[in-house]
């Protein structure tokens, strides 16, 4: 991922690896479960260097909400209903708020260790 490589971690970087997985994730979750035909979602990824605090925001058109914790869980084979249990693993902190006029925003956060400067 360009931006973390910009801000000290490199694409063979634990951070990257991480960030890029919750990127991948939450805009697969968009792509999937909240398009409205003729909406996009939007990206933004921003790094809080006094924080060292990465944020992925990914927002929608769609007023569905998430369904992390339903009861249905995914059985071994399955090839979905995974992503919010590996948001829930990576991320510090994540979560999903209103948007205005419509939709939602879902982020993840992402605590970084300072990079390496050498």
């Amino acid at each position: 991922m360009k931006a973390a490589a910009d801000w000290g971690y490199p694409p063979t970087s634990g951070t990257s690896d991480t960030v890029a997985l919750l990127v991948a994730e939450l805009a697969a979750n968009a792509v999937r479960h909240g398009r409205v035909p003729g909406r996009d979602f939007q990206l933004s990824v921003h790094l809080d260097v006094r924080t060292r605090v990465i944020r992925i925001e990914v927002a929608d058109a769609s007023e569905r909400q998430l369904r992390f914790g339903s009861q249905t869980v995914a059985g071994p084979e399955d090839e979905s209903g995974r992503g919010l249990l590996l948001v829930t693993l990576l991320a510090a902190r994540w979560g999903a708020v209103a948007r205005e006029p419509v939709g939602k925003t879902v982020w993840a956060e992402a605590e970084v260790d300072a990079p390496d400067s050498s």
